[in-house]
């Protein structure tokens, strides 16, 4: 049966360049200084074994290629066969890898490969919870923030659009986000925004968060390119929405869940932000199990 999958398109696979070091840097952080001594003193070097990776609860499936790196890196003789790409759903007991090769190689990676796998997985589960919660509540897409992984932002990030979400910026070289920070220290909203423009190329965006209407008119005033609507309730969320009248593009961040999405969806705005579907989603668990 094909596996029903959250994002439009099939979404495409990192490049290797980018998801091995990370890989590798977990395999040798796991094999130490004298690799898996439990497996080589237990498994016979001649044994062969065949199993799959099964989800034991319902999600949404992110890293399946990073789960074969592992397995691969430790041996190429691992054959790995992917049976729900990225943004599948998957109820438990459905498979997600099937794993052939080695005994004595498969084990050695199964912990990272699950870890990466589950890690990932719970995080474009938790984001395809939000994406469903304001699907039928205006247009706003859900978007990630920079609170990632040490390390890991690329591919937590990719789970995200496996999730049906969207990014944010990738990194402080990419746009523009003037913080409430920037703004205390540069002199007011004006001042910053005029600061920045002044700075920055032609093709980078400039993003200012305002915390009230006051601000969100100073920042319209001077020509933001788009508005991060902070902490605000509905109502005042829905205001905002009126004065910017599609002058920039609408942000609403501020403690984020599956239950008040809804309402702040409806308001109109363009992009709903939130940092906990990468920093605190839980893992969504599988298993080795040996056929």
């Amino acid at each position: 049966m094909k596996p029903i999958v959250t994002t439009q398109d099939a979404l495409a696979p990192l490049p290797r360049l980018l998801v091995e070091p990370i890989v590798r840097a977990a395999l040798l952080e796991d094999l130490g200084r004298a690799g898996d001594i439990t497996t080589d003193a237990v498994i016979p070097t001649e044994a062969w074994l065949r199993g799959t990776i099964d989800a034991r609860e319902p999600g949404v499936v992110a890293g399946v290629d990073v789960g074969l790196l592992a397995f691969t890196l430790i041996d190429p003789a691992v054959t790995v066969v992917i049976d729900r790409p990225d943004g599948s759903r998957v109820n438990p007991g459905e498979t997600v890898l099937r794993v052939e090769g080695p005994a004595r190689s498969i084990l050695s990676a199964e912990r990272v490969a699950l870890n990466l796998l589950c890690r990932l997985s719970g995080i474009a589960t938790a984001t395809a919870a939000l994406v469903d919660a304001v699907r039928s509540h205006g247009h706003a897409r859900i978007v990630c923030t920079r609170k990632t992984t040490p390390g890991l932002r690329a591919l937590e990030k990719h789970a995200v659009r496996a999730g049906g979400g969207a990014n944010h910026r990738f990194g402080l070289d990419d746009a523009v986000l003037i913080k409430d920070n920037h703004i205390a220290i540069a002199g007011g909203v004006r001042a910053a925004l005029e600061r920045a423009r002044a700075a920055v190329g032609h093709l980078v965006k400039i993003e200012i968060e305002v915390d009230t209407l006051d601000q969100l008119d100073e920042a319209l005033e001077v020509g933001a390119d788009a508005v991060l609507l902070d902490n605000m309730n509905p109502d005042t969320l829905s205001e905002a929405v009126r004065r910017v009248n599609k002058r920039a593009i609408t942000e609403a961040s501020g403690r984020i869940t599956v239950a008040t999405a809804p309402a702040i969806a409806a308001t109109g705005v363009d992009l709903i932000s939130t940092g906990w579907i990468t920093h605190s989603a839980p893992i969504l668990d599988m298993g080795l199990d040996v056929a």
